[in-house]
């Protein structure tokens, strides 16, 4: 019902558009000039406001006749088993809704058949609630917006001011929902903090991490919380993976902005592109059934013991993953160069190789190290592959030859156990926030890096 009243309104506004502009050209006689704005801001006046109005209208009732059926519902489940617990009352109630849709078999209950049929009779008022304010809305907007049309309506600025005040809104909720999430992650690890009698030190440089099985009465073990490991197979990983695309990736650029001809670059850009859209499980899945027996295989014969999962195979494919990266944008960065920079230093004698070297990439190092900094973060961000080549033991240790796992994968098996979530939330919301500043770190840095050099060839 929602996509039917969503294009409903979305009708109703391209109607309202076409009528203000041709009511905006009647009243002009046919002379634009007697208007102070053209009639095709007339009608996009008319047009924000009656979608604004009628998406305005179709949000807000959406979320209170969610909000308002899922209480009835759950008072009713209460009411009806007032011992069990809370995710049960959930459970009926989900049960009873699917019962309404029809998504389940109608043999059930007379407690979940009593809140089924409540369920539809409020959900057909609600339809009709939702049509009659949605499409009334739209109208009255309509109708308002039709009469404001005449010659001296300055229906261009009141159409401005619209897209500023929903672009600043826009902006807003940007800039609210990165607070509320580096908000909840300090929050979280605050809390988790806590549980540990504020032994951060015990999480920064403890050995052994399985918070999960300290767990008793609500405490965790800080003996147990150590995530050492967790940041050095990150670290071990994310080296591999850099030092295999990076070079790769920079080197590809370099030959295919400089070097390569047109015939070569227009075959070649797009299939190093392509590497970029392959998802990560397909990565994952050539990690595990293609690579890691070939390293296993090629280490027995030349007497190396390579585990089945190790940093080493991850961090191989990974680097394979993040070369498109790298490459493309490294490439563009390159291309960007000012060809009179490449000409002056042909013409103090300069070879092409040495033009590269001391005059291209120091100009393009900026952008270069951008693209270096977004391969870190993609390696760094990485689950899929890590969990399939890589393993999920918490193992310290700095042999690449090995299983370890990282951060990422370790949030995901935190959030996806079989733990309660209130347990295994501080746990995953610390590793996040360390993500999260390490990140930051590295953005400042690179931002360094990048001003000290633009400064240069400004």
């Amino acid at each position: 019902m929602s996509a039917v009243l969503t294009a409903l309104v979305f009708i109703l506004a391209i109607a309202s558009f076409f009528m203000a502009r041709f009511r905006a050209q009647a009243i002009s006689g046919g002379v634009p000039s007697a208007l102070h704005s053209r009639p095709s801001y007339h009608g996009f006046f008319s047009f924000l406001w009656v979608f604004l109005v009628g998406a305005g209208f179709l949000i807000t009732i959406s979320v209170a006749s969610n909000w308002h059926m899922t209480s009835t519902l759950l008072s009713m489940a209460e009411d009806g088993l007032p011992d069990a617990p809370y995710i049960e009352h959930q459970l009926i109630v989900s049960d009873a809704q699917a019962l309404a849709e029809g998504r389940i078999a109608s043999k059930s209950d007379d407690l979940r058949q009593a809140i089924s049929a409540r369920y539809a009779d409020l959900a057909n008022v609600w339809i009709w609630v939702k049509v009659t304010l949605v499409a009334g809305g739209a109208l009255i907007a309509m109708g308002v917006t039709q009469r404001t049309v005449s010659l001296t309506w300055r229906a261009r600025n009141h159409s401005e001011a619209i897209v500023r005040l929903v672009l600043a809104a826009m902006a807003i909720i940007a800039i609210l929902t990165t607070i509320g999430i580096v908000g909840s992650l300090i929050f979280e690890t605050l809390n988790f903090f806590e549980n540990l009698d504020w032994r951060i030190d015990k999480y920064l440089f403890g050995t052994t991490w399985s918070p999960l099985s300290g767990v008793n009465e609500g405490k965790m073990d800080a003996d147990k919380v150590g995530a050492i490991p967790l940041f050095a197979g990150t670290l071990m990983i994310t080296l591999i993976a850099m030092v295999v695309a990076v070079p790769v990736g920079l080197f590809a650029a370099i030959y295919l902005s400089d070097f390569a001809s047109r015939r070569v670059r227009a075959f070649a850009k797009p299939m190093l592109e392509i590497l970029a859209g392959i998802p990560t499980v397909v990565y994952g899945f050539f990690a595990a059934i293609t690579v890691a027996p070939l390293f296993r295989n090629g280490g027995d014969m030349i007497g190396l013991n390579i585990a089945s999962e190790s940093a080493l195979v991850a961090g191989l494919v990974m680097g394979i993953m993040i070369i498109p990266f790298i490459s493309s944008l490294s490439d563009d960065v390159i291309n960007a160069v000012p060809q009179a920079l490449r000409d002056g230093s042909y013409g103090l004698g300069a070879t092409k190789a040495e033009t590269i070297r001391q005059v291209v990439l120091p100009a393009a190092l900026p952008g270069i190290v951008s693209a270096v900094l977004l391969g870190f973060s993609r390696a760094v961000g990485e689950t899929m592959i890590v969990v399939m080549a890589a393993g999920q033991g918490a193992n310290l240790t700095a042999n690449p030859f090995e299983a370890v796992t990282t951060v990422t994968v370790q949030i995901v098996m935190l959030i996806t156990g079989d733990t309660e979530a209130d347990t295994a939330a501080g746990p995953a919301f610390t590793l996040g926030f360390t993500l999260f500043c390490v990140t930051l770190l590295m953005n400042v840095i690179a931002q360094r890096i990048v001003r000290r050099y633009r400064e240069l060839y400004d």
